[in-house]
């Protein structure tokens, strides 16, 4: 295996533990990966069409990606900024702010792809 290969698969295997840690210690990032799991499960009973696949998909990975920023943000201000100061809470309140619009937004896209096809399922 060649040093690119190598140094590829290498940052692969960072990412993923710093996916699975996420996920060991952060409550949010769980209650996320539940709902994803969620629409998963959702659009495989409802067989939503390839473009809602792609919407979910994209927001789901958007709404992840977030919660792993805001984390790694937080983290780093925390090592910065360790004792008590507004900057830190306003960089920290930010990055949590990112979170709550990406995934408001994808809880609305969410209702529009799926509430009308759980409505014709009961009514």
């Amino acid at each position: 295996m060649d040093m690119k290969n190598w140094s590829f698969l290498s940052g692969l295997r960072h990412a993923l533990d710093g996916v699975k840690e996420l996920i060991r210690n952060e409550r949010s990032m769980r209650i996320h990966m539940f709902a994803a799991v969620v629409v998963v499960l959702l659009g495989l009973l409802l067989q939503i069409s390839a473009w809602e696949w792609v919407v979910c998909i994209i927001l789901i990975g958007l709404v992840i990606g977030a919660e792993l920023l805001n984390t790694a943000i937080e983290q780093a201000v925390d090592i910065c900024l360790p004792n008590p100061d507004p900057r830190a809470k306003r960089a920290k309140d930010t990055a949590a702010g990112a979170v709550l619009i990406v995934a408001s937004a994808a809880a609305v896209a969410g209702l529009i792809i799926f509430a009308p096809k759980v409505w014709h399922m009961f009514f």
